[in-house]
């Protein structure tokens, strides 16, 4: 089997490829924490200064038996091409000089007072990695779930990979199947600009409270400039329409069959590094469920020193920006 090489990168990767000093490590642990996501998706420089312009194959060529003396008609395959555009997602955080040297580690206060700030861009980002649309709010780029968003084949393709679990209220969530790489979905940031997470040390500055009044403090200016481009559609699978009030009922949606489903319509696993992401309603429904001997798809092991969630050797990631208010995706 060939061996196709990536030149998307996880964060953690390029993470060991920029600035050695370690400042951009140390951020990118701390976006890690709380948004498991940024441990599998790849990122990859667009080529366009606003975004990424993909061509992807709509259908394929037609091929013919041939009978002696008998000629077969040319034919070729159908291509179209999609823009995906990247959002500028920014913070400043800033701190009074007199506060943030009181302690005599003004470096280690200036992080823990910036912190807030960090967590307010994993969640926003996380957020529109999953929900947001371009069209609503031109400042953000396309998320999965405006993707994939109808249970009708003649609407959309990916259609074929929205499962439905059956709820019929808005008190939904979903599980979704991503096989990262460069031939199936990645994040995407601007062509010729820096790549991932960028923190700026502003230094000393003036600042003014709310009555005008002025005082010395620091300020630091956190940057992402970041998209995402789905090039193939079949390598991400929704399960839609799970209500999350069912769960543990009898009338709760088959999580392990839904599961099982999703990873048979995935034409290939070793395209890229595949993982779920569900919120830790599903993910805690999930563990339960490990309890029964006969459901020998999940798995808890230890890696690394953490415990890892798996089914069917997939990793099971917790990303908590999964609504569990989703009305129904209907056809």
């Amino acid at each position: 089997m060939a061996i196709i090489a990536q030149t998307a990168f996880t964060m953690q990767e390029l993470a060991t490829r920029l600035d050695p000093n370690g400042k951009i490590a140390v951020v990118t642990e701390m976006l890690k924490e709380t948004n498991e996501i940024l441990e599998d998706m790849m990122w990859r420089e667009g080529n366009l200064p606003t975004g990424h312009k993909t061509t992807i194959r709509t259908g394929l060529p037609s091929v013919y038996w041939r009978m002696l003396n008998q000629g077969v008609p040319p034919s070729k395959s159908a291509t179209a091409q999609i823009t995906d555009t990247c959002g500028m997602l920014e913070a400043y955080g800033q701190v009074d000089k007199k506060l943030a040297d009181l302690n005599g580690n003004t470096a280690e206060f200036r992080l823990s007072e910036n912190r807030p700030f960090l967590e307010a861009m994993n969640q926003e980002l996380s957020q529109t990695l999953f929900y947001g649309d371009d069209k609503a709010s031109p400042a953000k780029f396309l998320g999965l779930s405006t993707r994939y968003n109808t249970l009708d084949k003649t609407k959309a393709a990916s259609a074929e990979n929205v499962l439905d679990g059956g709820g019929q209220g808005s008190t939904n969530t979903s599980i979704w199947l991503v096989v990262w790489g460069d031939q199936t979905a990645h994040g995407i940031y601007p062509k010729s600009s820096k790549v991932g997470f960028q923190h700026e040390d502003l230094g000393e500055v003036t600042l003014t409270d709310s009555n005008n009044g002025m005082y010395q403090g620091y300020r630091d200016h956190y940057v992402w400039d970041c998209g995402l481009t789905v090039r193939d559609w079949r390598y991400i699978v929704r399960i839609s329409n799970i209500d999350v009030t069912e769960l543990g009922t009898a009338n709760a949606a088959n999580l392990i069959d839904l599961m099982s489903e999703a990873t048979e319509l995935v034409p290939t696993l070793t395209l890229g590094k595949a993982a779920f992401y569900c919120n830790k309603k599903i993910r805690t429904a999930l563990r339960k469920q490990i309890r029964d001997k006969e459901n020998v798809n999940l798995t808890l092991d230890t890696y690394a020193g953490k415990r890892v969630l798996g089914f069917d050797g997939i990793p099971v990631r917790r990303c908590d920006m999964i609504k569990t208010k989703e009305a129904r995706i209907r056809a």
